[in-house]
């Protein structure tokens, strides 16, 4: 049976035997267009004790009726983005692909503050929010990170559309399937063991796309306000409309794992277990997590040990003890 290690023990050394919480050294702040509202929004992201989670904060709001936990429970609208509100009917929209960045980059522990509803899009991939993260440093704290492991197959379908989570071994493995109509797109399948330094490497950069003939659809929805070709990759049949064309041959479907490790971040602990999407979006990405943790046969909560995260002895295994140091 776990039992929780006290202050003195761990800033003596008892986190080797696993792998600790991590939050921000300093406060960082940026400011962008927000996709949907075309508002310009500041957000900051500050440190937070350990098991504070993920919580976002409307600065525009009074109160604590401002605070939302990033939560799959929490989930209000999964659209064209993940929304999450709380009881008082606050909400903040598109929070993906900061939540990706905070969970590709082993980030347990932040305060999000907004002064609006919605995240700002950036250049429309988790590569921003990763610098963000990389510039104010991060502190292990002295606290044991808990991750959730799948014990059974757990699955979602809708038509072609399925996503499903399996036991594994190491970590978080994400496998991803798309198949559009649009020739610049097409079949796409890639899979990643998700280490900070894969993420960084292979996803993070990978930007959100959409087509150019839903566009008028979506304003005249009030979404998409704040899309432009600087933030998004713009599909056109068999042309991509962006002259700098794209950053990955795949870059289509690592975006859809991007969302996927940013939808699942909503677990509120990371996952070890392995992830299959055909075709799934914000929305089954959210069915699938609620299933998974509705079903207390399905999974248990554990500390995260060395070597559990990432295989040992892989590049990425180092690279992830440094970021623990």
């Amino acid at each position: 049976m776990f039992v929780e290690k006290s202050q003195a023990e761990f800033k003596a050394g008892a986190t080797a035997a696993y792998v600790p919480q991590r939050t921000l050294k300093t406060s960082i702040s940026c400011t962008g267009v927000a996709l949907h509202t075309g508002a310009k929004v500041t957000m900051t992201l500050r440190p937070a004790e350990p098991d504070t989670g993920i919580v976002f904060r409307r600065t525009d709001i009074a109160g604590r009726g401002a605070e939302i936990p990033a939560r799959w429970d929490h989930v209000a609208d999964s659209r064209l983005c993940t929304v999450i509100a709380n009881a008082d009917g606050v909400t903040v929209a598109t929070i993906e692909h900061l939540m990706a960045a905070l969970a590709g980059m082993g980030i347990d522990n932040v305060v999000v503050e907004l002064n609006g509803p919605e995240v700002p899009v950036m250049d429309g991939s988790s590569a921003p929010f990763v610098f963000l993260i990389e510039c104010a440093g991060v502190l292990a704290q002295a606290a044991p990170r808990k991750a959730i492991r799948v014990l059974k197959p757990v699955s979602r379908s809708n038509g072609q559309t399925v996503a499903s989570f399996t036991p594994a071994h190491d970590g978080l493995t994400l496998d991803f399937e798309i198949d559009f109509a649009a020739k610049a797109i097409g079949r796409q399948r890639e899979a990643f063991l998700l280490t900070p330094a894969t993420f960084k490497a292979e996803i993070a950069r990978a930007r959100t796309f959409g087509m150019l003939e839903d566009i008028p659809r979506m304003r005249e929805a009030g979404l998409g306000l704040g899309g432009s070709l600087d933030n998004a990759v713009v599909v056109n049949g068999d042309q991509i409309l962006n002259e700098d064309g794209l950053r990955f041959d795949t870059e289509f479907v690592r975006h859809k794992i991007l969302d996927a490790v940013g939808d699942l971040a909503l677990a509120g602990h990371p996952i070890v277990g392995h992830y299959h999407g055909v075709r799934s979006s914000h929305a089954h990405n959210n069915v699938l997590l609620r299933a998974l943790l509705n079903d207390p046969a399905a999974w248990t909560l554990e500390p995260l040990r060395p070597g559990v995260h990432a295989p040992a002895g892989s590049a990425a295994a180092e690279a992830e003890q440094r970021l623990s140091a």
